[in-house]
């Protein structure tokens, strides 16, 4: 019997392997090496290796601010299995993230990346004003560092993020949308502008106004991500955008096509404050989380979109918790819900998860500064492993907002 295995049955056994062998083996030949970086490999595994579903919680420490930490943990999302207990914290400063962030904080997440943001620090600790958004895969210690153009620190509260690994071509995608003067949007009728950056290209590119919605908004920091499409709040163009009487939609961006759409909402939310409304996803379909706040305890109404009328939303299920405050951060595999519980309001959150049928709640270990927990699904991938150490993406700042500028007045 021959101990002769063809290299293509070898590829078959090496892409069905974890991520912590696959990067040892690249020590065993060159030509192992070379399959495993190379981004046809790279872009298969990301789609076809199967794993436990996880969890990503990302979360600040309830401490002095002078002992502020970051912290990231590993969850299992496993009704059979004790996700309470089965989980692991990795340690952000040990695995991949080498400048000098001071304050770190999430976009979202995709495919094995995580993609936060912060001004960078010159040597005596102040912030240097340049804005930096970092691309991070912490199963291969590796990350990205992207600087954007055309945002300031003191004008960074009108800048608007999205992120999305896209599903068709593996493409780690930022959208970075810019919420103009009214002025300027009754001048020259532009709702906002917008620049998208691709990892594949390495540079910044601006949306044309054709792409864009056909009347002024402004669009919020709120964004849910399923399959190609991200979302995002946004209200008509008014002085104060979280008035009650505020009109309401939901703004959502194609990955594939890169154009933005409106839909409008049920009268019944479209003139809610925003502290009684949010958007989250369940099995990959878009809800609207409706808060009740004349509850004597935190009463949550969950509404699905439907596939069929993008404007009808129908009652899934209520949550009724025992808490007094909190804040639905998404939802489990089973469909329980991930809750950012409050004891007290200047007490720590903690992180706690609902049983859908029991309705027993499960208290985790994880207590954080309020409004500091992220969580969202994860995978391990070998996205960015093709791309050099300490990667930096730049742009001159002041020719980017030129550009587009240009672009928006040029454009069909």
């Amino acid at each position: 019997m021959s101990d002769y295995i063809p290299f293509t049955l070898q590829v078959e056994i090496i892409k069905r392997l974890p991520v912590k062998p696959l990067l040892q083996f690249r020590s065993v030949s060159k030509r192992w090496k070379t399959l495993i970086g190379s981004p046809e490999f790279i872009a298969a595994y990301n789609f076809d290796h199967t794993q436990l579903n996880r969890l990503l919680v990302w979360y600040e420490e309830h401490v002095p601010l002078t002992q502020t930490g970051k912290k990231l943990v590993s969850i299992l999302d496993d009704e059979t299995l004790n996700s309470i207990s089965a989980h692991h914290e990795i340690d952000p400063t040990a695995l991949g993230l080498s400048k000098p962030f001071k304050d770190l904080r999430v976009v979202g997440s995709s495919q094995g990346l995580l993609c936060l943001y912060d001004f960078l620090q010159d040597p005596s600790c102040h912030y240097s004003g340049t804005l930096v958004v970092v691309l991070w895969n912490p199963s291969i210690r590796k990350s990205v560092d992207v600087v954007m153009p055309g945002v300031l620190d003191m004008m960074f509260e009108h800048t608007v993020l999205g992120f999305r690994v896209c599903p068709i071509t593996s493409d780690p995608t930022i959208v970075k949308i810019i919420n103009i003067s009214k002025n300027m949007k009754q001048r020259d009728g532009i709702p906002f502008l917008v620049e998208v950056f691709t990892l594949s290209t390495g540079d910044w590119r601006g949306i044309p106004s054709s792409k864009l919605p056909n009347k002024p908004v402004e669009v919020t920091s709120y964004r849910v991500v399923i399959d190609k499409f991200i979302y995002w709040f946004a209200f008509d163009d008014i002085d104060d955008m979280f008035d009650v009487g505020a009109h309401k939609m939901i703004m959502s961006f194609d990955m594939t096509t890169q154009e933005f759409s409106l839909i409008d909402l049920p009268k019944s939310f479209a003139h809610l404050s925003s502290t009684y409304v949010s958007l989250s996803k369940v099995r990959d379909s878009l809800v609207l989380l409706e808060y009740n706040p004349d509850s004597e305890k935190q009463v949550c109404v969950v509404w699905m979109r439907s596939h069929g009328v993008p404007n009808l939303f129908t009652k899934m299920f209520t949550i009724n918790t025992p808490f007094e405050s909190i804040n639905i951060l998404g939802f489990k595999k089973s469909g329980g819900p991930i809750m950012e519980m409050l004891n007290e309001i200047w007490g720590p959150a903690a992180l706690v998860f609902l049983e859908p049928y029991s309705k027993e709640c499960n208290c985790t270990s994880i207590f954080a500064k309020s409004g500091s927990i992220f969580v969202d699904s994860y995978k391990e991938t070998l996205l960015l492993l093709d791309k050099p150490d300490s990667s930096v993406y730049s742009i001159n700042k002041d020719e980017s907002l030129v550009a587009l500028k240009n672009v928006e007045q040029t454009s069909d």
